[in-house]
């Protein structure tokens, strides 16, 4: 056995003795002093019983319990060291999405430039094809409008013609104008 255990054993037998031999020297009595040390004996022989009998179950209890809080303890270190990996992953992951945001809007931005480009060059060719038709369509109304305007002076020219005509000629003269145009048909 151990060497406290054996001590324990020496000072509860001792108390144990001391007990016996006062009771039977009839040392129960009523002094207030001597009664508190015998019962301040007694709670000790009771802690020394205790402490012999469960002693080492409580040791044993509390280095388990100390184990057990220990092992919670490293646990939650490698809980809080995987926690923190993870945090770090998040964040990377975070500021990958906002090159990737940042990217993707760069990408919008250039196919939006790309597409106004085009839509502009389309415009312009529309605008140039809508000019030249404009030019064809405004030429062909002026021809429209010149031969229109020479019939009209042709009438005109030859109502005028044609008044002149014949407030001048009379009759004989114009018989004799016809029968000259038609002495040059028959000839021909």
């Amino acid at each position: 056995m151990s060497e406290s255990k054996s001590k324990v054993r020496v000072v509860v037998l001792a108390g144990f003795i001391l007990c016996l031999a006062a009771f039977h020297f009839g040392y129960g009595s009523h002094d207030s002093l001597v009664d508190f040390g015998f019962r301040s004996l007694n709670f000790v022989l009771f802690l020394a019983v205790l402490w012999y009998a469960a002693g080492g179950r409580a040791r044993a209890f509390l280095r388990g319990r100390g184990e057990s809080i220990a092992g919670e303890l490293e646990a939650l270190a490698s809980a809080k060291e995987l926690a923190s990996r993870h945090l770090k992953e998040v964040e990377a992951k975070i500021i990958n999405l906002d090159k990737e945001r940042q990217a993707i809007l760069a990408s919008y931005k250039a196919q939006g430039e790309a597409l106004k480009s085009e839509i502009i060059v389309k415009a312009e060719k529309s605008a140039r094809q809508i000019v030249a038709q404009a030019k064809v369509s405004a030429q062909n109304e002026a021809d429209k409008a010149m031969r229109r305007l020479r019939a009209e002076m042709a009438e005109q020219i030859l109502a005028e013609t044609e008044k002149l005509l014949r407030e001048r000629l009379k009759a004989p003269e114009h018989e004799r104008l016809i029968n000259k145009s038609l002495s040059k048909v028959v000839l021909n």
